[in-house]
């Protein structure tokens, strides 16, 4: 039976300050790191193994995957690294506090700018400090201005068809550390969930979900890790 195990990473120092992050590449906090180490150590005490590893190119959650892994004293598995698992990219909104911009727009605006299904944020300015079509690890990468959740999942999911889907498939047991949205567009193709109904999914960071496949990768349980 095929098994998957996702994980967002550990706290991001955006997080902490209450920022929209996207694309932007920000580091773990102290509590992030620790998030990150506690998985592993939880994922090893119940005896969890891995055959293939996929992330993002975000340093946030190419570090938690390497704390968890090393945890599990398993650095040395395979890692694939794809920026199609990178975060939603949140445009003109990257680098802003949620609050003050809240403060300034409305909650109402806000609150589709983050969690309507298929309405992306203002896109980023071409001058904008954190502007990423320079940066060497999208070379030959369109990056986006703005993306909705629906522009998330359009990415994911084809990625998913195409590496990590057959890997499931030939029996591979398979982990993968990303970002809030990017593990939304997973869970909502996995678990069937709609348009309306995943806008309001929350994945906290540092939480192992555990899914038990059967051998066509339909969901036959989701379950936090902690819980079991």
């Amino acid at each position: 039976m095929p098994q998957l195990v996702l994980i967002r990473h550990g706290q991001s120092q955006w997080n902490l300050e209450n920022r929209f992050t996207g694309w932007w590449d920000v580091d773990v906090t102290e509590k992030g790191a620790a998030e990150a180490r506690a998985a592993g150590v939880l994922m090893r005490e119940k005896g969890l193994e891995f055959d293939q590893c996929f992330t993002s190119l975000q340093t946030r959650a190419v570090k938690t995957l390497n704390m968890a892994l090393e945890e599990m004293d398993r650095l040395w598995l395979p890692v694939e690294k794809d920026y199609r698992l990178n975060e939603r990219h949140y445009g003109g909104l990257t680098g802003l506090n949620k609050q003050e911009t809240r403060d300034k727009h409305g909650d109402e605006q806000v609150h589709i700018w983050r969690r309507s299904f298929d309405t992306p944020p203002p896109p980023m300015d071409a001058d904008s400090p954190f502007q990423m079509s320079d940066d060497p690890r999208y070379a030959g990468i369109d990056v986006p201005l703005a993306e909705s959740l629906k522009n998330t999942i359009e990415r994911v999911l084809p990625y998913w068809e195409e590496r990590i889907a057959p890997d499931l498939k030939a029996g591979k047991r398979v982990l993968i550390s990303a970002h809030g949205n990017s593990l939304r567009a997973l869970v909502k193709h996995l678990s069937g969930i709609s348009d309306d109904d995943i806008t309001g999914l929350e994945i906290p960071t540092g939480q192992p979900i555990v899914y038990d496949l059967d051998d066509a990768l339909n969901a036959r349980e989701r379950y936090y890790l902690s819980e079991r």
